[in-house]
């Protein structure tokens, strides 16, 4: 298979907190040897593009910040193109609130009417702000959006709750599902690493240690798929999950394996 672009996925897979993940440095070089476009697209949806360089310099690598998309580019898309005259109540950190007005969106306070909630990591989430969520989904007409749907995130020492953890809190005690949950797999995310790389995803691998995100991602856009085993995703997660990549790495060192066409 001649392969043209790459979609890799950061936590997990790359580094570890600011530390980089053994033979991450070795697969970052094979894949530039190998002549592929390459993109950086991470569910992290509290930092713009330019965090992700500064953070991914302090590992090792040299990324330019055109090379990188976050769920909350991924958000902010999203709700330019949606939601453009919104007034959104952010249930979210100070980042996630900043590139939102950055963009020229309106955040508003819970009691300000809002006309969507957006939900995300909160490392402060409480009582107080589940209930403000409950009251504002209350009314059907708010609209309810994520901004990525992972459960728990990998940081150094120990994995710790993600924006899944706080959107399927508020969802239970609403009982309303998300219009939408963005980041990685949808559509908005697929759309814009595409647009970066250029290239077909039938010619695209996707490298990411997540198989409801990553792998997933890429068995939606017809690209080639690859879990390492660095990240979230253990032996038995792997048995019992409905996507199946077409292959497994012990990490991202052994992407030769896959560029040289040697058996999943």
């Amino acid at each position: 298979m001649n392969y043209r672009g790459v979609v890799l996925d950061v936590d997990g897979t790359v580094v570890r907190g600011n530390e980089p993940i053994p033979g991450a440095g070795a697969g970052i070089d094979a894949l530039a040897a190998a002549g592929l476009e390459r993109v950086f697209v991470s569910n992290n949806p509290t930092k713009p593009p330019e965090a992700y360089v500064e953070r991914l310099g302090r590992a090792g690598f040299d990324v330019s910040a055109s090379e990188v998309v976050t769920a909350g580019t991924v958000t902010v898309r999203y709700l330019t193109e949606e939601h453009p005259d919104d007034d959104l109540f952010v249930v979210g950190e100070p980042g996630l609130v900043e590139l939102l007005a950055d963009a020229g969106l309106s955040v508003v306070d819970a009691d300000e009417d809002p006309d969507t909630l957006v939900a995300s990591i909160d490392r402060e989430f409480d009582y107080d702000t589940l209930c403000q969520a409950l009251w504002t989904l209350s009314d059907e007409r708010v609209g309810f959006v994520g901004t990525d749907p992972d459960i728990v995130i990998p940081a150094a020492g120990h994995d710790v709750p993600g924006s899944g953890a706080v959107i399927n809190a508020i969802a239970g005690v609403a009982e309303r599902d998300p219009d939408v949950v963005l980041g990685k797999p949808s559509d908005t995310a697929r759309e814009m690493a595409l647009e970066h790389l250029g290239v077909p995803p039938e010619s695209v691998l996707v490298v990411g240690d997540r198989l409801d995100t990553d792998i997933a991602l890429g068995e939606r856009a017809g690209m080639t798929t690859v879990l390492v085993k660095t990240g979230v995703t253990d032996e038995r997660t792997l048995a019992e999950s409905s996507h199946a990549p077409d292959y497994v790495l012990d990490s991202l060192g052994d992407i030769e394996r896959v560029l040289n066409g040697r058996d999943a």
